[in-house]
């Protein structure tokens, strides 16, 4: 794949994308374990944490490229990151119940634990945008990951401020998602039959369906969280 081919660069894009829009609770957890720590110690358990939390995402990103080669799993990831994308736009508990410690070991442990519970959306996201391609996938990570460690506050400001930001990211998990259900070699015998603009129709679609469907769910949570602060009498 060369620099000068315009698919790199969309790809690219899409990488930093879902990496940054998906690691916002990520780096509210690294926030929220260390916020008990001595101001000195709070800088060393979040570049501990942080540094080794990055390292576990490379690994668990690699591992999950090479299952997605293998057929009917692109399939599946299809189908967990359309949830995964509407799950962003329904109001949830966040990263609140993440407990702060007093101990340096302790929290950068509570990180390392949390980051792995909660990496799974953002490596399956990764390397679906990645596509299989090692370099691409390589180049996005270095470039996304400082973004994300050093911008963490920022991000979660600017998600707060604009939540249209979310909604976006959203849509480009759906559209990630709909690129890579058609990749799945369980149906090459089927899609090659049809020419590469049907791929990004139904990219399109799943981009559609997680922005339709998660403003529904968030529009009825925000409906019931009403109704339960006042009841009908």
């Amino acid at each position: 794949m060369s620099f000068a081919d315009p698919f790199f660069w969309t790809a690219l894009l899409k990488i930093i994308g879902v990496n940054v829009v998906l690691s916002g609770d990520n780096a509210v957890v690294i926030a929220l374990a260390a916020r008990s720590l001595p101001a000195r110690q709070q800088k060393v358990a979040i570049r501990w944490g942080a540094g080794a939390a990055v390292v576990l995402r490379i690994v668990l990103t690699l591992f999950a490229v090479a299952l997605l080669a293998l057929p009917w799993l692109k399939l599946a990831g299809s189908a967990l990151l359309l949830w995964i994308g509407v799950k962003l736009l329904v109001p949830g508990e966040g990263a609140e119940g993440v407990d702060s410690h007093d101990s340096l070991f302790m929290a950068i442990r509570t990180i390392l634990v949390a980051d792995l519970v909660m990496s799974l959306d953002n490596v399956i996201a990764v390397a679906a945008a990645a596509g299989g391609r090692w370099l691409l996938l390589g180049i996005g990570l270095a470039i996304s990951i400082p973004l994300v460690i050093f911008g963490a506050t920022l991000l979660v400001r600017v998600m707060e401020r604009f939540p249209v930001v979310i909604t976006v990211g959203a849509a480009l998990i759906g559209f990630v998602a709909g690129e890579m259900a058609w990749e799945d070699r369980a149906i090459a015998a089927w899609t090659q039959a049809y020419p590469e603009s049907a791929k990004y129709a139904v990219a399109s679609l799943g981009a559609a369906v997680v922005v339709i469907v998660g403003q529904w769910l968030a529009q009825r949570a925000g409906r019931r969280a009403l109704s339960a602060e006042h009841p009908a009498r």
